[in-house]
């Protein structure tokens, strides 16, 4: 029997003997060696928090980088004094800095530091994009990654793995991002929980980095614990134009490997898809959607900011213009990037249509800035479009490729790209640029200075910590929630809030603010709590702020038809017991401020079943046995107990 790639990936990476030679179980416990790490600004305050908590004097992974990309809208003294504060840090351990303005992590990292067959851990989500040069690229929460710098070691239950088999070769007009709103059309946002996905086929070699980072980095919204790309010729190519040929190696899985289910995708049958509102996986195609008048485009985040993306959009705008109606909106992946467009003369054929030119950072994408107006409808190259991520509540965003963004802000209405005429090829430059002083890097990566002060501003505060989990808990529902909450929904992420993701105190007042602006308060009058949660609750991104805020607001446990599987890893690793129901009609029995009563809880967590008693009916005088499940590791089990990870 052959092996795949992820499994290849995860056997150089298995810390010790455990397994004897034999291939992990699906949801066994996993020790993997951490060869590289890399944070975000938005998520890297607490990890660098958790990390001098540790006490440590030595990060020991092979590089590790902190990225400044999110909260660069400084419109007050809290972003700027978070970016000290991880300047300080990363001079303190060794870790290479990037400032503001250098540009988006993934898309930095994959130009810069990306390796076939290393390991990459990072506080944000979209982390597999590396997933793109044969790289087991997994987001994880931010103390995973702290652990991960501070002990060298990722902890993964064993995932399911996907083939993905791709046959002939995209059309003109048709791109990556259309390849993986096809994936999301098959699988849907749940289908990826607990799974890699591994790209295979013949039409694999028709994709460059570029495309197979877009697909990679856009799994993150399937649920999937990363994506994987073989390293071949076209690796090679992409490297040695980065000036980082001695970092190729080849990939690729056995010719006889299996997996655990298969999809094949004709690349040749596709045509330009959109995801419409509000979710990444409600997808139409674009001939279905064409006519309906839009109000802004933004064009750029990790998914679709590369060279070829924004060349191609600036071919497309070449001696036309935005029109009158239309706001148009472009952020580069990387200031090497936005380099190369101002030496190529892209930047003067944006300009000259009438777009306007941002940095390089995530920006929009993340809500910091251009917001559209109110019940606009707003085309987004992005990976997400959950309901008021944009900043506008009611706002409909569609996700679309760059090619369908840049035609349908010239025609004002969403546009068939494929009517617009030929398209031309943008061929990758013989030498990809370097912006150099955007970094600041140590002499050697991850020597320590020990005694460099660090620099903490007034408005960062302590991460709130787990209590022992005991082994009886009666609590009230201070919240119940349908299907499809994301972190955005939890924790929101705008430009009003972002600013004080240090500051977990203040950002409590915001707890689910898109759900119940009322949640805050009853929370904190309740004092102990639980939240009921429907389908894929946490979904999206990975920010801890998820589970940490909720925790300081007195959550002690939330029982969920299913979770997204960082979030549930941030649940466990604040000491917030992440519970399903055995039968999910039971979901329909609760109701707010019901009283639940959990009892010889160690005992549950050791068989997967705990029976909780709750009121339930009108009266809330009844009282039912409802079975629920926790499927997790002893290890999961132990940080649970004491009351949270460290």
């Amino acid at each position: 029997m052959g092996k795949n790639l992820a499994y290849k990936l995860i056997e150089s990476h298995l810390v010790g003997n455990a397994f004897d030679g034999k291939q992990p179980e699906f949801g066994e416990n996993m020790a993997l060696r951490v060869d590289q790490t890399l944070t975000q600004d938005s998520t890297g305050t607490m990890v660098y928090l958790q990390l001098e908590a540790m006490n440590v004097s030595k990060v020991l992974t092979e590089l590790s980088v902190a990225y400044i990309d999110h909260n660069m809208l400084q419109s007050g003294f809290e972003n700027a004094d978070d970016h000290a504060f991880i300047a300080s840090v990363a001079e303190k351990y060794g870790i290479v800095y990037s400032k503001p303005g250098n540009g988006i992590c993934h898309q930095l990292h994959l130009e810069n530091f990306a390796k076939p067959g290393k390991l990459l851990i990072g506080s944000d989500s979209h982390t597999p994009t590396c997933g793109g040069m044969g790289m087991l690229a997994i987001g994880a929460g931010g103390l995973d990654v702290a652990i991960g710098m501070a002990r060298g070691v990722y902890h993964l239950a064993m995932p399911k793995v996907i083939e993905i088999k791709l046959t002939g070769a995209l059309k003109p007009w048709v791109t990556a991002k259309d390849v993986i709103l096809k994936v999301l059309q098959i699988l849907g946002v749940s289908g990826g929980v607990n799974a890699i996905l591994e790209y295979t086929g013949e039409g694999v070699k028709s994709l460059s980095v570029p495309q197979r980072a877009t697909i990679t980095n856009m799994g993150a919204e399937l649920g999937a614990t990363t994506s994987v790309f073989p390293s071949d010729i076209n690796t090679l190519d992409f490297l040695t134009r980065q000036g980082r040929a001695s970092d190729y190696t080849a990939l690729e899985a056995d010719s006889a490997a299996t997996y655990d289910a298969t999809h094949t995708i004709d690349l040749s049958e596709l045509e330009p898809m959109a995801a419409k509102p509000h979710s990444p996986d409600a997808i139409a195609m674009i001939s279905q959607l064409s006519g309906i008048k839009v109000d802004q485009v933004a064009i750029g985040s990790c998914t679709n900011a590369s060279y070829a993306d924004l060349m191609t959009v600036a071919k497309i705008l070449k001696g036309k213009s935005v029109h009158p109606n239309v706001s148009l909106v472009i952020s580069p992946g990387s200031s090497a990037i936005l380099k190369m467009l101002a030496e190529h003369g892209a930047l003067s054929d944006m300009i000259g249509a009438g777009a306007r030119l941002l940095e390089a950072g995530c920006g929009p994408c993340i809500g910091m800035g251009q917001s559209p107006k109110s019940g606009a409808v707003s085309l987004r190259t992005f990976n997400r479009n959950f309901q008021g991520r944009s900043g506008t509540k009611d706002a409909q965003v569609y996700l679309v490729s760059p090619e369908v963004a840049a035609v349908s802000a010239i025609t004002g209405v969403i546009t068939d790209p494929r009517t617009f005429g030929e398209l031309e090829e943008i061929p990758a430059p013989n030498t990809y640029a370097k912006s150099e002083h955007y970094w600041v890097k140590p002499l050697v990566y991850n020597t320590p200075q020990l005694d460099t002060p660090i620099q903490m501003g007034p408005n960062i505060k302590p991460f709130p910590v787990g209590e022992p989990l005991p082994n009886e808990l009666t609590l009230p529902i201070s919240l119940k929630t349908g299907d499809k909450i994301s972190t955005d929904d939890i924790m929101p992420s705008h430009a009003g809030l972002l600013p004080f993701r240090s500051n977990v105190p203040r950002l409590s007042l915001d707890c689910f603010a898109t759900v119940d602006t009322t949640f805050p308060a009853r929370a904190t009058e309740l004092g102990r709590s639980v939240i009921v949660g429907g389908h894929t609750y946490g979904q999206g991104s990975s920010r801890e702020h998820a589970a940490l805020v909720p925790l300081y607001l007195g959550v002690r446990a939330v029982i969920a038809k299913s979770f997204a599987r960082i979030h549930r890893s941030n649940l466990i690793n604040a000491g917030i017991l992440p519970l399903t129901f055995a039968e999910e009609t039971d979901y329909d029995q609760l109701k707010e401020l019901s009283t639940l009563r959990l009892e010889n809880i160690y005992e549950g967590l050791e068989s997967g079943r705990i029976n909780m008693e709750a009121e339930v009916g009108t009266s809330g005088h009844l009282k039912r046995i409802i079975p629920l499940k926790f499927e997790g590791t002893e290890r999961e089990i132990e940080i649970l107990k004491a009351g949270g990870g460290a």
